[in-house]
């Protein structure tokens, strides 16, 4: 950069800033700033010409006004003639007025563009670097018109200066940001990827701040960047301090260039070239070992400049999660970090430690360190830093530790700051859920939360702990008792007494037995918190009251007292008052049988995500989870359902998403006993393991069942169907014969099933068969209905549901033995209950053996139970699923088949297939606006495997190309055949 020249001092721009910073007031201030742009107006609309000197200092002056607050209208002319001028500082000086002053609306825009072009062309580095700048800082869509295409040329030229190069990289990164649809590097692309081999260290560090912004928006077109980017930080990690002597700072080679490296290679998947990973695990290491060394200054920059760089190496070492070896020398060094004097360094520790917990591969490496955090929550004083301790003993919680770790965030939360209240008693209430083996614990740990920090209990919380119980009967009188004795707490929590309301009025006659929580006891006991409470709290109690009444009917008359009084009936509040006088009208006219069942036992709740878990992702923001995210919480203590071996903590997570408690399907068969004969679930089943019951069938299971089928769509009653609802009973006594072999239509039968879940699965001129199912992660159920077409009864007609060969290992089926006689016209409907243990190939035989006149029916069938029932839909991003396609390319794990297509290659019916498969359709994610891809996660008891699907229809040839990846080889190839009958 030119020097400037002593006479360029402009005395008199320095005479008029200290006369205004000698004014003593506001209006002082005013009238010599009026004075002077009268005096400037006068100059610039003058006889005379200004010369360069006199129009850069008004120009100047003219400025530090607007920057002052004043508003400037005039000058923009001189400016642009400043930028014509052969002299720097005249130049720099109409530049700067242009790029403070100047919007893209203007009038002058032309003009400016003109001058920009012409120093842009002028080979003068100084004048390209201003004129670069103005861009930049501009950085309007009309400058991103006018210069996009030009700028890249300048970067990639032979002949361009260094410095013009640093600042035509960022230039472009500027236009890039503000409008991407108008920076195409195309023909550029492969140039400016070899930037990163320039000598010039500058050089390099501008272009990868451009590379990695473009990278991340179109990975494949700058992939040949990571060997280059791993070459680069290899020479820079090995060299000596005195090697890069200009980009050394404190001791340290290039930290801001090394940074930025570490993050370019976290947007790509690693190196698939096995010299490129090996080198650039050599760089990890040797990033890793030198951590350890002693430091060579004692200067706190130093130690920044290093650690920034170990930071950003760990980030890398986590985002590839593929070498065990480099996350537990990861962990153990961020451990170090966990009480070291400087906070920064103690939060960036546990804050990067929360990711490592994730990976099954550094996990138990983490564990080792919960004390050290634990010290950390209760004795740090930033509170950001015991946020962040608190996340981690999240992360790091699983079935070993929970119940220290629950106890310990409890013991925090007394004193915890109110900013993180709601979010600690979120995760409190999560892990005690999610690893809770023995459901007392459960109960007393959301009890004392809502002891402990009440306010912050939101309803979803209390919800969820009524839901399990309702849905546990071995907790149900614990639950009642624990609540009667919180109760009686004098300073007691409105939703503690919410709690104890529903629990009392659904289950309090499980306590009443005892003289101190007798009927009248507990009904005086919520009574007297009744009117501290605010009106939804009052509304809750009512209906307690009144279950009361089904519940004690000694209690009747006392009630009834209650409900009559003036306070209630002519109450102001109209749902109050509604909810007394019909409660206290039913009471009075109702028989006992007609209160019975209108006031009977909840229903057990679907299963569904937790509601708990929901709040929880949003109050830390939106963010789909990757396949990968899914796939790692295969081990014990991860975030999702369907860890192989977690027992109840599995279903902990699955919960009802609704505002209210409300009577629900039973989805899963939660009330549901075994069949005689069949072997327990293993503790890690859904079936029988949070909401399962030891005893037989409840005495509302037909209820229940009821309800699934309003839940889902009715079939319509016509001439062809007889699917209608109906139950039957649980004894049968089947025929002797053999099952017949498979109809020959049953793999067709099959397949008009793999995209949709209900219909007819088998008519003939005696039976139609009807079939509703659902799937929720490793775990279905379905609802058959056998349908007797003829005005003849079936007699001794019995089914059997068997899994040939390996699929006994594969997939469990229970079912409910059906009603041996089935009326002329009528319907009967058998449940099962599915958990697919394993991936399978095969289907399960159904086989249906009854006698018509007389003469024996006997037909097997294949049930539609393939293995897409599993999936769980995965949202994605076009940068993660490619970068996940890339990972699954090993040769075994692919599938595909090119075929005819066979159906209409109409645009909705393919995805309205897609979308039945099961996988998440995701939009704008495939460069072919024409082809459709898919993600999901199968959810099996043993595993979770991801599935990636690619389909690219040629509506021209009438063909199909089908690609699917999968984690497992056999899941991708039973997909791939199921799939290509489909369209």
């Amino acid at each position: 950069m030119p020097a400037v020249s002593k006479g360029d001092g402009m005395r008199g721009l320095a005479v008029f800033i200290s006369d205004i910073r000698n004014c003593k007031s506001k209006e002082a201030e005013i009238k010599r700033i009026n004075k002077e742009l009268a005096n400037i107006r006068s100059k610039f609309k003058g006889d005379k010409a200004l010369d360069g000197y006199s129009k850069k200092k008004y120009v100047c002056k003219l400025l530090f006004i607007f920057l002052l607050g004043h508003d400037i209208d005039f000058g923009h002319m001189e400016a642009v003639n400043l930028l014509s001028s052969n002299k720097y500082t005249e130049k720099q000086i109409g530049y700067l007025f242009i790029s403070v002053l100047v919007n893209s609306n203007s009038e002058l825009i032309r003009l400016i563009n003109n001058a920009i072009k012409n120093d842009l062309s002028s080979r003068n580095p100084t004048f390209m670097c201003l004129a670069l700048h103005c861009i930049a800082n501009v950085g309007s869509r009309e400058m991103a018109e006018a210069f996009a295409s030009e700028i890249p040329r300048i970067l990639v030229a032979g002949d361009t200066m260094d410095s013009v190069k640093q600042s035509a990289a960022l230039c472009l990164l500027r236009l890039y940001k503000t409008s991407p649809d108008l920076v195409l590097m195309g023909e550029w692309t492969s140039r400016v990827v070899h930037l990163l081999n320039d000598q010039h260290m500058g050089v390099v560090t501008a272009a990868i701040s451009l590379i990695t912004c473009l990278s991340q928006k179109n990975p494949d077109e700058f992939k040949t960047c990571v060997s280059l980017a791993v070459s680069r930080l290899s020479r820079i990690v090995s060299s000596a301090s005195t090697d890069l002597q200009d980009y050394t700072y404190y001791f340290v080679p290039a930290p801001w260039l090394s940074c930025k490296l570490l993050r370019l290679l976290q947007c790509y998947p690693p190196p698939e070239d096995g010299a490129v990973k090996g080198r650039l695990v050599e760089c990890l290491e040797t990033i890793l070992n030198k951590a350890q060394e002693p430091p060579k200054s004692k200067k706190v920059q130093h130690s920044n400049a290093k650690n920034a760089i170990l930071f950003e190496a760990i980030s890398l070492i986590i985002h590839y999660d593929s070498e065990p070896n480099l996350l537990v020398r990861a962990c153990n060094q961020l451990g170090q970090f966990l009480q070291h004097r400087e906070t920064n360094l103690r939060y960036l520790a546990l804050e990067s430690m929360c990711t490592l917990a994730s990976s099954e591969f550094s996990h138990e490496a983490v564990k080792t360190h919960i004390e050290t955090v634990i010290n950390a929550l209760k004795t740090e004083r930033d509170v950001s830093v015991r946020q962040r301790a608190a996340d981690l003993l999240y992360a790091m919680c699983d079935r070993s530790n929970a119940k220290q770790i629950v106890a310990e965030m409890l013991s925090y939360l007394e004193t915890a700051d109110y900013s993180i209240r709601e979010e600690m008693v979120l995760k409190v209430a999560i892990l005690a859920e999610k690893y809770a083996i023995d459901y007392s614990w459960y109960v007393d740990t959301i009890l004392n939360l809502i002891r402990i920090a009440g306010d912050y209990v939101s309803e979803e919380v209390w919800y969820r702990v009524i839901q399990i119980v309702i849905n546990r009967d071995d907790v149900q009188g614990y639950a009642a008792k624990t609540v009667f004795e919180a109760l009686q707490a004098p300073a007691c929590h409105e939703n503690m007494v919410k709690v104890g309301g529903y629990i009392l009025g659904e289950f309090g006659n499980l306590i009443a037995g005892d003289p101190r929580s007798s009927p009248l006891v507990q009904f005086n006991l919520l009574h007297s918190k009744f009117h501290l409470c605010s009106v939804p709290t009052r509304a809750l109690l009512l209906s307690a009251y009144i279950k009361f009444i089904n519940l004690f009917p000694e209690t009747k008359a006392t009630i009834q007292e209650v409900l009559r009084c003036d306070s209630q009936i002519r109450n102001s509040d109209v749902e109050l008052q509604q909810r007394a006088v019909e409660y206290l009208k039913l009471s009075s006219i109702a028989s006992t049988d007609v209160l019975a069942t209108v006031l009977e036992e909840m229903p057990p709740f679907p299963e569904r995500e937790s509601s708990i878990l929901a709040k929880l992702k949003k109050k830390k923001g939106p963010g789909a989870v990757s396949v990968t995210e899914l796939e790692d919480s295969k081990r014990e203590g991860g975030e999702l359902n369907g860890g192989g071996d977690r027992g109840p903590d599995t279903a902990a997570m699955a919960a009802s998403n609704t505002s209210t408690p409300s009577p629900s399907a039973d989805l899963l068969g939660i009330r549901s006993a075994a069949p005689v004969g069949a072997a327990p679930s293993s503790a890690g089943s859904l079936l029988v393991d949070v909401f399962s019951e030891a005893g037989p069938t409840a005495p509302s299971a037909a209820v229940n069942d009821d309800g699934f089928l309003r839940d889902l769509e009715q079939p319509t009653e016509t001439s062809d169907s007889l699917l209608v609802e109906g139950s039957g009973d649980l004894d049968s006594a089947p025929p002797s014969e053999d099952p017949a072999p498979p109809l020959s239509e049953a793999d067709e039968l099959l397949n008009k099933f793999v995209c949709k879940n209900n219909g007819v699965l088998f008519e003939n001129q005696l039976l139609q068969i009807g079939i509703k199912s659902e799937y929720r992660q490793n775990l279905g159920r379905m609802y058959l209905f056998y349908g007797n077409k003829t005005s003849v009864q079936f007699a001794s007609f019995t089914t059997t549901v068997s899994c040939p060969g390996e699929l006994q290992s594969q997939l469990n089926v229970q079912t409910k033995p059906v009603e041996p006689l089935v009326e002329g016209g009528a319907q009967i409907q058998q449940v099962l209950n599915i958990e697919c243990l394993s991936d399978f190939s095969e289907a399960p035989l159904l086989n249906i053996k009854f006698r018509y006149g007389g003469a024996l029916q006997n037909l097997t069938l294949k049930l539609p139970v393939t293995i897409n029932k599993f999936f769980q839909p995965t949202e994605m991003s076009s940068h993660d699923f490619f970068q996940r396609w890339k990972q699954l390319s090993q040769p075994q794990q692919e599938a595909q088949k090119i075929f005819k297509a066979n159906h209409s290659m109409d645009t909705e019916v393919l995805k309205a297939k897609l979308l039945g498969l099961g996988t998440a359709l995701l939009d704008n994610v495939d460069p072919n606006p024409e082809n459709y891809v898919c993600a999901g996660v199968i959810q099996t008891k043993s595993q979770q495997v991801g599935c990636l699907l690619r389909l690219e229809p040629n509506a021209q040839a009438q063909m199909y190309r089908l690609t699917l990846r999968c984690s497992k080889d056999s899941v991708s190839r039973r997909l791939c055949e199921l799939l290509a009958q489909q369209f």
